[in-house]
């Protein structure tokens, strides 16, 4: 089922935090305690973002990430795809001897919406979201 992990969420928290003030460069240090996560894990989804063309890295002094494009430009479905599969299709919770055989589940098409319905939300929903004029 594409119900997006914690990896992805950590993404999108340190995504949210570049795009609440784009016009500065934040550190990975300030994002970490910022958004609650450890330094390691927030240097590694930067080097992912960054490898991914959504973060520009500047190194030194007065250095610091930021987005690489516009928040209005990046969804959250760039994001979540970094870190997730998702092209996978939606799984029963009752695994494939229940819905794979005859009749699906009475559950099937209540996930496949649900699924479909979280997609269409990342792809149309913008880091633009987080900006401080929008909160």
């Amino acid at each position: 089922m594409f119900i997006y992990g914690k990896t992805a969420a950590n993404g999108i928290a340190v995504m949210s935090y570049l795009a609440a003030d784009p016009t500065r460069r934040a550190g990975s240090g300030e994002i970490a305690k910022a958004r609650g996560i450890s330094l390691a894990l927030t240097a590694k989804l930067l080097t992912q973002l960054a490898a991914a063309g959504l973060v520009n890295g500047q190194p030194g002094p007065g250095g610091g990430y930021t987005l690489a494009r516009p928040a209005s430009e990046i969804c959250l479905f760039d994001i979540v795809a970094l870190f997730e599969q998702t092209d996978e299709p939606s799984r029963c919770p009752f695994g494939p001897d229940w819905c794979g055989k005859g009749e699906p589940c009475p559950l099937h098409n209540t996930i496949v919406e649900m699924v479909e319905n979280n997609r269409r939300f990342m792809e149309t929903t913008t880091l633009a979201i987080f900006q401080k004029e929008n909160a």
